[in-house]
């Protein structure tokens, strides 16, 4: 078990994370949340390979990790993440336009619910096959049952397209990316920016969710990028930048996050931390990106000192115990599949 909030006290050692550290040109004087970034990371990656395992509770004795909820390390570990891998990208028609109709059809909603939802009601979900009214049909009919069909995790804007309701401006919004050709604009990208500068050109997917998206959709075996070739910090990541750069770090997220991913090997040493990665494989830009978001709501609880952007002060979703089995398969491009933990 890795501990948190007792080691943040301990004696600083040498090299020690005070030390200021050069990122595009400026120096970065670190805060103690610094060293609580690499030590969350451990902690967090500790609980999920204990639960990966089926060890028995408690996975960490930190109390902010016991009580609150937090994401994986890794993004493609988080429960919907397995879910579009496993269960969207890789069952049923692999024929590109139909995997990314398949993916952007879950991630707009962002919940598994609603996506089973739409399968159980109309059957294989294809773009072939679609039909806009049998769609709104189903998800209306759930509206209107008092039930929810997008996930809290993170808001999709609902582009201005004509429509009363939120879902249907979607659902308008999917057509107008799969009729103006947009799979292959993606997939023909040169590089993962330009894969996210078309989708960053369609309505109501500000940078943050067009990264969002080319992540998810680089997750299939069509999509030939790197997770370290390109990243964009989200607020919550900038909050987490906040706290453990302070104010010198606007304007070079990017950078910082980046710094993040290739200096990680390092710093788990200094802090005599144990890391092995996912099943061997490094944290990629993305992942830095998302522990920066976790860390920023850690910090909230454990530093409550240090202030971010947002102001905000408490972590809002509590942990609650499941025994459910933890889903672990990733991207076979990946290689990582036929590792054990």
């Amino acid at each position: 078990m890795v501990m948190l909030v007792q080691d943040r006290q301990a004696p600083a050692r040498l090299d020690s994370a005070m030390t200021p550290v050069r990122v595009r040109g400026r120096d970065l004087q670190p805060t103690p949340v610094f060293d609580t970034y690499w030590r969350f990371a451990a902690a967090r990656q500790s609980v999920y390979e204990a639960r990966l395992a089926g060890k028995a509770q408690p996975w960490t004795d930190d109390p902010i990790l016991t009580r609150h909820r937090f994401t994986n390390c890794y993004r493609a570990a988080d429960r919907v993440s397995q879910f579009l891998i496993s269960d969207v990208i890789y069952e049923g028609d692999q024929e590109w336009e139909e995997v990314f109709f398949r993916t952007l059809l879950l991630k707009i909603f962002n919940k598994e619910s609603t996506w089973r939802l739409l399968s159980d009601e109309l059957g294989e979900l294809r773009w072939d096959g679609y039909d806009y009214r049998a769609y709104d049909d189903v998800l209306s009919r759930t509206f209107a049952a008092g039930e929810r069909l997008y996930s809290a995790a993170y808001i999709v804007p609902p582009p201005q397209l004509g429509e009363e309701r939120k879902h249907r401006n979607h659902l308008r919004l999917l057509e107008m990316m799969m009729t103006s050709d947009a799979p292959q604009k993606v997939v023909a990208a040169p590089t993962l920016r330009d894969a996210y500068e078309v989708l960053l050109s369609y309505p109501a997917l500000g940078p943050f969710l067009a990264y969002q998206f080319v992540i998810d959709l680089n997750y299939a075996a069509e999509m030939p990028f790197s997770e370290m070739d390109f990243v964009v910090a989200g607020p919550g990541a900038r909050d987490g930048i906040r706290k453990c750069f302070g104010p010198r770090a606007d304007g070079i997220e990017s950078d910082v996050i980046r710094y993040m991913a290739e200096t990680q090997d390092e710093h788990f040493a200094r802090l005599g931390l144990v890391f092995p990665g996912l099943r061997g494989r490094p944290l990629q830009l993305i992942d830095c990106q998302n522990l920066f978001c976790e860390v920023d709501k850690y910090a909230r609880v454990a530093h409550p000192e240090i202030a971010g952007i947002s102001g905000r002060s408490r972590i809002k979703q509590t942990y609650r115990p499941t025994d459910a089995p933890v889903p672990s398969w990733f991207p076979p491009k990946w290689g990582i599949n036929d590792a054990g933990l």
